[in-house]
């Protein structure tokens, strides 16, 4: 058995400085590296909030330009189906009105065909023209009313107020007016109607 000899020499109070030394470097580098991974994050945290808002930044603006485009379109739309309108207006009028000052009698006969089919029991019915389409249209109401199976009396008056393919139709209880001004108005107001809405 070999005997170990007591180290009276061996200071027990004092601890080891070696191993003390290693446990606070390892607690410097652990908290040096928490510190850098805390850093690393923020700084890339920071980053990506900087990019966010320069993003939010970027698509704020096209956004705005964008609409600015749009408005620019709309208007430009908006005008050009304004133009569209009054082209397609003005070329009815000229169609519609090249028609009734070429065909006068074709108005006269249409209202009066419409005045005739509810008229059989009437006494007397007057119908006034303007004064240039007197004979014509006295004999075209007339063939009219005998093919319609009106047995009243019938009278045509020639005004000069009424304008060509205007008529007048009177009778005991009522009567039809057929007023080309009147028509191209109510045309106009209900075109006005459907395409007022869609440009708003």
């Amino acid at each position: 058995m070999n005997a170990r000899p007591f180290l009276f020499d061996t200071d027990f109070r004092r601890p080891d400085v070696g191993a003390a030394a290693e446990k606070e470097a390892a607690a410097a580098a652990e908290a040096a590296s928490q510190a850098h991974a805390r850093g690393f994050q923020e700084g890339r945290a920071q980053a990506e909030h900087q990019v966010q808002a320069r993003l939010a930044d970027a698509i704020t603006r096209l956004g705005l330009a964008a609409a600015g485009l749009l408005g620019q379109s709309d208007a430009r739309d908006a005008e050009r189906e304004a133009e569209a309108m009054a082209f397609a207006v003005a070329l009815a009028r000229r169609i519609a009105g090249d028609a009734l000052d070429s065909r006068p009698l074709d108005a006269i006969a249409e209202a009066a065909r419409e005045a005739l089919q509810h008229l059989r029991g009437v006494p007397h019915l007057v119908m006034r023209v303007h004064e240039s389409l007197l004979d014509d249209a006295e004999a075209l109401v007339k063939r009219l009313a005998r093919e319609r199976g009106f047995e009243g009396r019938l009278v045509v008056l020639g005004e000069p107020d009424l304008a060509p393919g205007d008529a007048r139709m009177e009778w005991a209880d009522g009567g039809v007016v057929r007023d080309r001004a009147r028509i191209e108005a109510a045309v106009l107001n209900a075109i006005g109607h459907v395409s007022g809405p869609a440009s708003a």
